[in-house]
């Protein structure tokens, strides 16, 4: 297992719509391996999760885009959801702090819709990532090349297509993570 002690690992979500297993399966690994967790949203207060397209568990806000620093961060989580990466899209500070891991050279971990947040922030060129199958066009359109896999690894990005991929993508993002 990668040992995290000493990593804060960003968590980057909407308001609402999240998968709330793409969001709590790779928190609780992050903190098995001994790294901090921390959830950036759009607004402080609580953001909620769905189980599919059922209410799932609210979560408490710890920093918002506009506050936080990628700088300050050791990695970066996009949990899917579709609502999620949808409304990700609009906020220019999400999008900015998104790009800006990639600025940096940061390993970034997206799963199932959550690379539709990557091709707003423009950083999906030449690049070769998964997602949930119905992404595929949008990411070919934007200059990636995408592939039906469970994970897939392409420098600092760490990819899978949705929750059953959960423990390859958990094991990827955190090789990732502890660098």
């Amino acid at each position: 297992m990668s040992n995290l002690t000493g990593k804060k690992i960003a968590f980057a979500v909407a308001s609402e719509g999240i998968e709330q297993v793409e969001l709590t399966s790779p928190w609780e690994a992050v903190e098995e391996a001994g790294g901090q967790p921390v959830l950036v949203s759009m607004e402080k207060g609580k953001v909620q999760a769905f189980n599919h397209l059922d209410r799932g568990d609210t979560f408490e806000v710890d920093v918002t885009f506009a506050d936080a620093d990628a700088d300050s961060f050791d990695g970066l989580v996009l949990p899917g959801g579709v609502a999620n990466p949808d409304a990700l899209r609009l906020d220019q500070d999400a999008v900015a702090f998104i790009k800006s891991f990639f600025a940096s050279a940061k390993p970034v971990a997206a799963i199932c819709h959550a690379p539709w947040s990557l091709v707003e922030a423009d950083v999906v060129r030449g690049r070769t990532l998964t997602s949930w199958p119905s992404l595929q066009t949008d990411l070919r359109n934007a200059g990636a090349t995408w592939q039906d896999k469970e994970v897939v690894v392409d420098g600092n990005l760490v990819t899978s297509r949705n929750p059953d991929d959960l423990p390859a993508f958990n094991e990827a993002a955190l090789t990732a993570f502890a660098g």
